[in-house]
């Protein structure tokens, strides 16, 4: 079975914690991604999601002056790049959630999507 450094996208887009709503979502539409890890330099503290956005709109809150550190799942669950892809299918189903990043040494070096499951699970 393939496992997730197979399937990941390489080096996902970073935005700081003090990036607006508004910014990220720019990111994440004209970038045609579901979601951006959040960092302190080089450490992972957050991801936003789509869902994010949405729990933020649904808030009334200002894109323009809120930001990703608010809004953002901190501390969100890694898996290593030498991960089996059911397992990690299996911990996304358990915790609902649809991205989960890619940690090797400490680093993200990528992001997987429920998507990229299902296109292995479908042989694409």
């Amino acid at each position: 079975m393939a496992t997730l450094g197979d399937i990941m996208t390489p080096d996902p887009h970073r935005v700081e914690r003090s990036t607006t709503l508004a910014e990220a979502a720019d990111v994440m539409v004209h970038g045609r991604f579901g979601s951006v890890i959040v960092t302190t330099g080089s450490t992972l503290v957050g991801i936003f999601t789509e869902r994010d956005m949405l729990r933020a709109a649904a808030s009334q809150a200002d894109v323009t002056t809120e930001t990703v550190g608010t809004w953002m799942t901190a501390d969100p669950i890694t898996a290593p790049p030498d991960q089996d892809v059911s397992e990690a299918e299996l911990t996304m189903v358990q915790h609902g959630f649809r991205h989960l990043p890619v940690v090797e040494g400490g680093e993200v070096v990528g992001m997987v999507s429920l998507r990229d499951l299902f296109s292995v699970r479908i042989g694409r």
